[in-house]
Order: C-alpha cells, then structure tokens, then sequence
C-alpha cells in the first residue's frame, strides 16, 4: 500500500510539472511571435504564465533552451492547425482555403497567434543553431503539406512550386505588417493570394 501511495504521489508531482512546463511554452510560444526572441525576457513570461520567476530554472537549463522550446512549440501549433484545416476542407479546395487564411487580414492582425516563419523568420539567422534547426524542419514540414494539396503533386515540379508558395506567404504577411498604411498592407496580402492562388491549380 505503501508503495502504491509514494508512485501516486509522484506521479501527480510529474503530471502538475508537466502541466506548469506546457504552461509556460504556451505564454513562451505567443511571447516569441508577439515581441520577437530578444524581446520575450523571462521575468516578464513567468508572470505572463502566472509564475514566478524563480520557477522558471526547474523547467528550463536556460534562456535559450526556452527559446527553443518555444520555437517548437509555435510550430508545432501552426503545423497542426494548417493540418486540420487541410484534413477538414474538400481535396479540390484544400490549398485554396490554406492560402486564404494564412493570407487573411486576422492573420496579419494577430502575429501571436500565427505562423512563427512569418513572426520571427527575419531574426531567425541570428540565433541558436537549436532555433534554427526548428524553425528549418518547420519550413519542410510546411513546403511538403503545400505540395501535397496542389494539383501537382507528384509531377515534377510540385515542390519548387510549393516552396515559391510558402516564401509569397511569409514574405508578404511580414511586409502587410511592416507597411503603415492599411490599403497597401491589404494590397500586398491580396496581390499574393491572387498570384498564389493561380499557380496551384
């Protein structure tokens, strides 16, 4: 009895860690694409996740391997939902309806909540070869699920296509942020959608 006692106990002491870790990532993972890596400080995502800052080293070795970790999790949140919506909508339509939403005005509106590449692809080559690594296998992972909702796919052809698709995609949702004028910020997300649209089919 005893012994059973002491694995329950330790078993919940591991599920709420667990819990508290993901909890953090997810306040990491929304950080990072809002403020970028440099400006997302620990003090300030602790308190974010409702923790103190003394906390943060029973999860994380450091900074930078939080950063990681929260790299990896805001890919693994994008990678999903462009997943689901690709599984959930009509094969003849899929890249369609992928295009119209990464191209959305939500989603240039919302860069916390969105795709890491186009948040924090320009501050990417001036971190750790572990961020870039992450933010790499993301960039496959996406190329690979455009290519494989083309018409194409297979032919050759496909995936050069579906690489010029996902640099249109974040190239234009970094600049329609960048821009301070509302029209060309719309301009430049409608041109790409238009342009992309018309090569996938």
């Amino acid at each position: 009895m005893m012994i059973v006692m002491r694995n329950t106990s330790t078993n919940a002491r591991t599920a709420a860690k667990d819990a508290t870790r993901e909890r953090i990532l997810s306040a990491a993972a929304r950080a990072i694409r809002r403020s970028g890596y440099d400006g997302t400080g620990v003090a300030d995502l602790m308190k974010e996740a409702g923790l103190t800052h003394g906390a943060f080293y029973s999860h994380f070795p450091s900074r930078e391997a939080m950063l990681a970790a929260a790299a990896a999790a805001a890919c693994a949140e994008s990678a999903t939902g462009a997943a689901e919506l690709a599984a959930s909508t009509p094969p003849d339509v899929a890249l369609d309806v992928m295009l119209a939403a990464y191209l959305s005005k939500e989603h240039v509106a919302q860069p916390e909540a969105g795709c890491p590449l186009a948040a924090l692809g320009s501050e990417t080559s001036r971190q750790t070869p572990e961020v870039r690594r992450v933010l790499t296998r993301h960039v496959k992972a996406t190329v690979d699920l455009l290519a494989r909702q083309s018409a194409d796919w297979g032919k050759h052809g496909a995936h050069d296509r579906a690489l010029v698709m996902l640099s249109t995609m974040v190239g234009a949702v970094m600049l329609a942020r960048a821009v301070d004028e509302p029209g060309l910020s719309d301009s430049l997300r409608e041109a790409a959608l238009k342009h992309l649209t018309s090569i996938g089919h």
